[in-house]
């Protein structure tokens, strides 16, 4: 198994719920609105002997040279975009489902950002995306999937893909979240989207404000710290600047 973190920068947000480049070598927090968070935003990629899966999908945005970022991303590691065969999302929240599909820059339509791909989603979460209920989601990213065939719902709550990917329902981030595990021979992988989103989140008893519910976030990050690392799971943090990935190594015994 091979893991990627396909990083699209890093990022201030406040209550706006809006994305602010930011940079880190030369920026200070404490110039932008009070209240602001800093985040990475870091869509992973996992090669396994029989896929090639992507985990949520980043903001969706274009480089300098008119390219998706994802697909610029996956480029740089010598990975061709149309080769991905599976896209897992974690939640619909505009930061993790921008990448799902894209405006063409002139021709004005939208496009699926990976259309060989199968797309797994949760098919409860999908419907709250587009419900306009919320400020986290934009309809118009994912409302391209009802008429795409390459969407899997997943309506259970816990699910094995293809005697590979097992997801659970964990509703502590947002009401329908879910993460998901890979095992392939001695190495774990495991995505916690936004109910794990990084490291030092996991070493404390830390409840989030922006999460649903904080305190069943907290429990469901212990539990996985917990069974994790004397098994030797990769971590996977979409939102860690620091560590994109984790690994206690040698195993605790």
């Amino acid at each position: 198994m091979r893991i990627y973190p396909l990083s699209e920068g890093s990022f201030t947000i406040d209550q706006t719920k809006v994305f602010i480049p930011f940079d880190t070598t030369s920026e200070k927090l404490q110039n932008r609105p009070k209240g602001s968070l800093l985040v990475e935003i870091q869509p992973f990629l996992v090669v396994t002997e029989q896929d090639i899966i992507l985990f949520d999908t980043g903001l969706g945005y274009f480089n300098n040279a008119g390219i998706l970022q994802l697909h610029d991303n996956l480029m740089q590691i010598g990975i061709d975009p149309s080769s991905v065969t599976k896209v897992f999302m974690s939640h619909l929240h505009k930061d993790h489902a921008g990448g799902l599909s894209y405006m063409h820059p002139i021709h004005n339509e939208r496009f699926i950002s990976f259309p060989y791909a199968k797309y797994y989603i949760q098919k409860r979460e999908f419907e709250l995306a587009i419900s306009g209920t919320s400020p986290s989601y934009l309809a118009e990213q994912v409302q391209i999937l009802e008429n795409f065939s390459g969407i899997v719902w997943l309506e259970n709550d816990e699910g094995i893909i293809d005697n590979l990917i097992h997801y659970q329902l964990t509703a502590g981030h947002s009401l329908h979240h879910q993460v998901a595990w890979i095992k392939e021979n001695d190495t774990t992988f495991f995505f916690g989207g936004d109910e794990a989103p990084q490291l030092q989140q996991m070493k404390s008893k830390f409840v989030a404000k922006y999460d649903m519910d904080g305190k069943k976030a907290m429990e469901w990050r212990q539990l996985w710290w917990q069974e994790g690392l004397p098994n030797n799971w990769t971590y996977a943090f979409y939102h860690d600047i620091q560590y994109p990935t984790y690994q206690h190594n040698p195993p605790i015994k």
